[in-house]
């Protein structure tokens, strides 16, 4: 059974940081491209950052230079560091890992960015 257990999101300040993981179990870790995406009220769920199985990575325009997606592929975790947070970071912050076959979501965390 595929289980993405995200952690770390909470409420932050604007322009601090937050740290997400998303620890990953049934799958063959090492053959998934890793993805964030997040979904704000109102708002259709949008890519944030993903990371390849061979480490090429990809980030939204609104987050380049503010976001690093990182994979560890021993301890089958992926990690997104935000810095510089926005109040329009808000959102649920959703960990994805999919192939060709296979889609899988996690629950999702929430990031709220509030002074």
């Amino acid at each position: 059974q595929v289980q993405l257990v995200e952690s770390g999101g909470g409420l932050v300040q604007p322009g601090g940081s937050l740290r997400l993981s998303c620890a990953a179990s049934g799958i063959i870790f090492s053959l998934y491209t890793m993805g964030w995406y997040r979904q704000a009220p109102g708002k259709q769920r949008e890519l944030v950052a993903a990371i390849t199985r061979g480490g090429r990575t990809d980030y939204a325009d609104s987050v380049k230079d503010r976001f690093t997606i990182s994979r560890d592929n021993a301890k089958t975790t992926v990690h997104l560091q935000m810095h510089s947070l926005e109040p329009e970071d808000t959102a649920v912050y959703y960990c994805n890992a999919r192939t060709s076959l296979q889609n899988n979501w996690g629950q999702g965390t929430q990031v709220t960015v509030s002074s």
